[in-house]
């Protein structure tokens, strides 16, 4: 998903899922069932902890609560972790089938990871646009599917939003000397937080013709425009003069947070070789793939001609969807993968309410949704009252080649596709959890992996469009440790992601942004080469056996494991992953 405004923080990534493969179910021993029970247990608490993610994954008995932010609830969670880590860790590895057995590591990595960002990272103390924009994404996750009546939803909403000016009380309780960018990122977010409110709530139940309810929600809603305008004065006059404190992680909670999250313990020194090692290497297919377009000019000059070939913004839609289909065709008669039955996306404009938010995303029921089933490839077009300067410097961002790799990394054969997989998956842990370097490594691989198999023919500009993407990537990888562990300061960064990745300038200051809370997001480059280095392994192993498709499929429907797990699901041990 790209965003443009506002951060939500809870973005779904539960994905994936397919028939198991490694073992039958059909008469399960005592210890299984009991792992099975206590990992139940686990997940019927999480829900409820958790009410926003709940009703993502398709779960809506929640919808009416929202998060509890207190400190109180917040110190009580790091109890409650400690605790089911204690419960797992007793369960002997060795009782269980494979499944279990990774599903039990993933969790005790999961717990480790987020003891570590209630103890150690501690957003929930430095960063105030934890508390608004998880506030607009507990509203925004109950008008983005008509899972259910607008009535009943705008119920659950009205729920909520009584409670959210409680939230930002318990924010500004729990802040302390935060670093000076996130209070600053808080402030510049804030409008678009309440503009959310203003309008976007307000039209998406523009049909509810209960006149009682809409009264209620009206006083309701404007509770939360007028919190949220008291929150930005406070961020403002208060906690903008006390906000000293830095966001580096420094490389010991580095290097534990990758560890715990993904499951990856290499020195940071190595990591970094491996991301400027692949930096260099996209520079020199970047500038090589510059040349076979136009020998004349640089490639940045390259790149900016090829943004100003994009379609009409009333061609976009239709574009988009042509392409998407001929990335399906293209799949099956190249054997790529296989495509569970299921209808295909349908590319539709951004809805009103979503417009200040994105300008392309995937918009996919989650694994325990029952209606609602339709997948939507949400495409934003630029507002018909802006100026046409305004418009054309809109619709650069979708020059053709772009639209490629856009659609490539969400729908076919990336986020979309694992989707699909989601329902059929035996295990709940891997509909609820996933790693971030298997999920976006996935899509970021399939960008390059789609051209590399003969995509449209080898066109160098699909290559060029590939190759901007895949830098940013890079620079993510590198920006990330310099920032959090060597001291590369926010300048720095910004000048990195412009000169060395070919990023726009507000790209580069949205990116750095990112980086200062995002510490991990190198991940989508982490997971490619991954990825890439695990089909390799696997190719060796299966001999005359392998199959572009056969690997595909198997990684498929293993679900969203960290990479180690996936390799010794793939591979029967964890070897080198890079």
């Amino acid at each position: 998903m790209r965003f443009v405004n506002v951060r939500v923080l809870s973005i779904v990534l539960v994905l994936f899922a397919a028939a198991p493969t490694m073992e039958s179910h059909a008469a399960e021993p005592a210890s299984r069932t009991t792992f099975g029970a206590l990992v139940d247990s686990f997940l019927a608490e999480y829900y409820a902890d958790n009410p926003t993610y709940a009703g993502d994954l398709g779960l809506h008995e929640f919808d009416s609560r929202i998060e509890d932010v207190s400190q109180t609830a917040i110190l009580a969670e790091a109890g409650r972790i400690k605790r089911w880590q204690q419960q797992f860790t007793a369960v002997d590895p060795g009782t269980l089938g494979l499944t279990e057995r990774l599903d039990r590591e993933f969790l005790l990595r999961d717990l480790e990871a987020r003891l570590i960002g209630i103890e150690d990272v501690r957003a929930w103390a430095r960063d105030p646009d934890l508390y608004s924009s998880e506030l607009t994404n507990s509203a925004f996750a109950l008008i983005k599917r008509d899972y259910a009546p607008a009535a009943e939803r705008l119920r659950s909403l009205i729920a909520r939003e009584k409670a959210m000016p409680g939230m930002l009380g318990h924010a500004r309780r729990n802040l302390s000397n935060p670093p000076r960018i996130y209070t600053q990122i808080a402030i510049e977010q804030i409008d678009g937080n309440i503009d959310f409110f203003k309008s976007a709530v307000v039209e998406a139940f523009a049909s509810v013709d209960d006149a009682a309810l809409k009264s209620e929600f009206k006083r309701t809603n404007d509770a939360v425009i007028a919190a949220l305008g008291d929150y930005k004065n406070w961020l403002q006059k208060d906690l903008l003069p006390k906000s000293n404190g830095s966001f580096a992680y420094g490389a010991d909670l580095y290097r534990r947070k990758l560890a715990a999250s993904e499951m990856i313990d290499m020195p940071l020194e190595q990591l970094l070789r491996i991301a400027e090692a692949d930096l260099k290497a996209n520079q020199q297919q970047f500038a090589a793939a510059a040349r076979k377009i136009d020998p004349a000019h640089s490639p940045r000059e390259v790149l900016e001609a090829l943004q100003k070939d994009h379609p009409a913004p009333d061609k976009l839609l239709a574009t988009t969807q042509a392409e998407l289909d001929a990335i399906g065709r293209f799949m099956g008669e190249h054997r790529i993968v296989t495509v569970p039955d299921a209808e295909p996306a349908t590319v539709k404009e951004t809805p009103p309410f979503m417009r200040a938010t994105t300008s392309a995303s995937m918009d996919t029921p989650g694994p325990f949704e029952k209606t609602s089933m339709h997948g939507y490839y949400n495409m934003t077009l630029p507002d018909p009252a802006w100026s046409p300067a305004q418009i054309e410097d809109f619709m650069r961002q979708w020059f053709p080649e772009l639209i490629t790799n856009v659609s490539v990394h969400e729908v076919w054969p990336g986020h979309y596709l694992q989707f699909l997989y989601a329902k059929q998956y035996p295990s709940d842990v891997r509909r609820v959890f996933s790693s971030n370097a298997n999920v976006e490594g996935w899509a970021h691989y399939c960008e390059q992996m789609v051209l590399d198999e003969g995509f449209h023919d080898g066109d160098p500009r699909y290559r060029l469009a590939q190759l901007q993407d895949a830098l940013l990537r890079d620079a993510r990888f590198i920006v990330g440790i310099r920032m959090h562990t060597q001291g590369m300061t926010i300048e720095q960064a910004e000048d990195f992601f412009e000169h060395e990745a070919f990023q726009p300038r507000p790209v580069a200051v949205s990116e750095t942004k990112r980086g200062t809370s995002d510490a991990l997001y190198g991940y989508y480059t982490l997971g490619k080469l991954a990825i890439l280095k695990l089909r390799e392994d696997y190719k060796t192993k299966r001999g005359a056996a392998y199959s572009l498709q056969g690997f595909h499929d198997e990684f498929l429907r293993l679900g969203p494991l960290p990479l180690p797990l996936m390799r010794e699901a793939m591979l029967g041990e964890r070897g080198q992953m890079l």
